[in-house]
């Protein structure tokens, strides 16, 4: 590995080659939305028109939901709706092709946490990740998988249970590379003791590559795994008798720290979500 690609240098904003870069935002400090001052159309809040309803859920689009409520596919408190216009309640169960759905939209936002900031959606008297995302969304948003208290780089907040299980599914595989920064350098008998395997208690863990740092002293390496234990990267390092001075996360599921720096978030593409999805 590169120091290039394991980078534990953070990108300003700015422009690059003329073209503007993609703005991402710390603490949520996002562009606020131009208002106008025509009279707002009253509406029940707790109705939603089942069409909505089904798009929000991320099925499909509205106009798709349509011929899907029309064709019978659509049931509402455990009856088939085809009126067209129909609303429901939030309260409703509401089942698309016979499983359960919610309105709430999709939302993946991507992090670059900092130093300090726990990995915990309870309300604590500490420094939580949610802090830092607490205006990415309306939407309750749920970390996908823990960073420890001091380990920075790269986290994922989404909404969407199915693709948060999938992965952090012990079977998914999730490409993870860390930039690790030890308190002496890794001797090469070391390294190559990680990378055949070591017994922890919470099992063999065998990392897909490990390497010193291009460029740098032997005590910056860069590992690859794909393991979704919490902490694992430091135990393996201490197993040894190393101490991990700096833990970087910086590519995840594919998703880069490019254009993001420490303590900032921003929108997946769509792009991003179709990759993360066919997983």
């Amino acid at each position: 590995m590169s120091r290039g690609d394991n980078s534990n240098r953070e990108k300003g904003t700015g422009r690059q080659g003329g073209k503007p870069k993609e703005k991402s935002y710390a603490r949520g400090k996002s562009p606020k939305k131009k208002t106008n001052n025509s009279p707002k159309k009253i509406s029940n809040s707790d109705e939603i028109r089942l069409n909505k309803y089904v798009a929000n859920s991320g099925v499909c689009s509205r106009r798709d939901a349509d011929l899907y409520i029309q064709t019978g596919s659509v049931w509402v408190n455990g009856k088939p709706i085809t009126e067209m216009g129909y609303k429901v309640k939030l309260t409703d169960e509401v089942k698309f092709d016979g499983r359960l759905i919610t309105p709430e939209k999709k939302e993946y936002v991507l992090l670059n946490k900092p130093k300090g900031f726990v990995t915990s959606t309870s309300p604590e008297k500490t420094r939580t990740v949610m802090d830092l995302v607490a205006n990415a969304s309306k939407s309750r948003l749920k970390p996908v998988g823990r960073l420890e208290r001091n380990t920075t780089g790269l986290l994922l907040f989404t909404n969407d249970v199915d693709l948060e299980k999938k992965l952090t599914h012990h079977k998914t595989g999730v490409r993870k590379i860390f930039h690790v920064e030890l308190d002496r350098n890794l001797k090469f008998e070391d390294l190559e003791k990680i990378q055949k395997g070591i017994k922890l208690e919470e099992g063999f863990i065998k990392v897909d590559e490990i390497s010193y740092i291009e460029g740098a002293s032997k005590n910056e390496l860069g590992v690859q795994l794909m393991s979704s234990k919490n902490g694992i990267v430091t135990k393996l390092f201490e197993y040894l008798n190393y101490n991990v001075l700096k833990l970087d996360r910086v590519i995840f599921a594919g998703l880069t720290k490019k254009d993001l720096p420490r303590g900032h978030w921003r929108i997946l593409t769509e792009q991003e979500v179709i990759n993360l999805r066919m997983m």
